[in-house]
């Protein structure tokens, strides 16, 4: 089957996972299985691995990858898994958490994601989930959309607030074209496209992206067997500081440490991949270890 999506620092999360012959798996944004199929290939323990993504197109794809195998395919948000594990008493060698946007998710207009790919005001992980981003540009209140372009966007507030204002004004938005180009009036120059952060806010707002990993590194210590690895990719400053600070967290407890931290500083995606794969130019790998 054709790779549907590029998995970013895949050599380097084997390096920090060190998967072995038998040891089990969680992944908990399995995605098109890009990271999945590399430690499972190691490991070869499908019965004790558990695939998890909130996507339907992409749990699809990993049904039929693995139609064969009895591996555990789980359609759900990854804070939901997770509390699921718990309650079953099971606990895994290895947890991956890749929180980037796919690229079938931004590459098929249909989903939304993207202002360089025409079509609706979607952006749900979740097809099935209620939310969605045309709910938030066309109903959300002006103050609303101000807290989100600053918070998840991370816009100064003047800009915030003038964005904010063009969006209640424009109403009603249909595309993500026509919102994309509306926004570009607010360039500041640079490479990045003016309506990046906007966009990204209001994606993390529908898909509650912040939330889900707030929530989720709270609870991976109860399903990481002792002697566990965990790691983490992030792809912009405000997941990468949750995971940065969650690490710290667990291990300012000396010899009663949770965890040790097995990369002093995020490992980054190095030329070559980057030639081969633009997207993982801001994607930063963190990982540790159950004490």
């Amino acid at each position: 089957m054709k790779e549907l999506h590029q998995p970013v620092l895949w050599s380097e999360v084997l390096e920090v996972l060190q998967p072995k012959p038998g040891e089990s798996y969680l992944d908990l944004t399995a995605g098109y299985a890009g990271h999945a199929s590399r430690i499972l290939d190691v490991t070869q323990n499908y019965k004790g691995s558990v695939l998890v993504d909130r996507d339907e197109n992409a749990v699809k794809v990993l049904r039929a990858k693995f139609a064969s195998l009895p591996i555990k395919i789980v359609k759900m948000d990854f804070y939901s898994a997770v509390l699921q594990e718990i309650e079953c008493g099971n606990q895994f060698d290895m947890i991956l958490m890749d929180f980037g946007v796919s690229s079938p998710q931004l590459d098929n207009g249909e989903r939304g994601f993207s202002f360089a790919k025409d079509g609706p005001l979607d952006m749900r992980m979740d097809q099935e989930q209620r939310l969605n981003a045309e709910t938030i540009v066309n109903r959300w209140s002006e103050k609303n959309l101000v807290s989100i372009l600053e918070e998840f966007g991370e816009e100064k507030p003047g800009l915030a607030r003038l964005i904010a204002r063009e969006i209640v004004h424009g109403r009603p938005w249909t595309s993500t074209k026509q919102l994309g180009d509306v926004l570009a009036r607010y360039g500041r120059g640079g490479k990045v496209h003016p309506a990046t952060r906007a966009f990204q806010a209001i994606r993390i707002a529908v898909n509650d992206e912040l939330g889900q990993i707030e929530k989720v590194l709270r609870l991976i210590p109860k399903v990481l067997k002792p002697g566990g690895r965990v790691a983490a990719i992030t792809f912009h400053s405000l997941e990468d500081r949750l995971v940065k600070n969650w690490m710290k967290e667990l291990t300012d407890h000396g010899e009663e440490s949770e965890i040790r931290v097995l990369t002093r500083k995020p490992i980054t995606a190095g030329n070559e991949e980057l030639f081969i794969n633009p997207r993982a130019r801001s994607a930063k790998l963190r990982a540790a270890e159950k004490m």
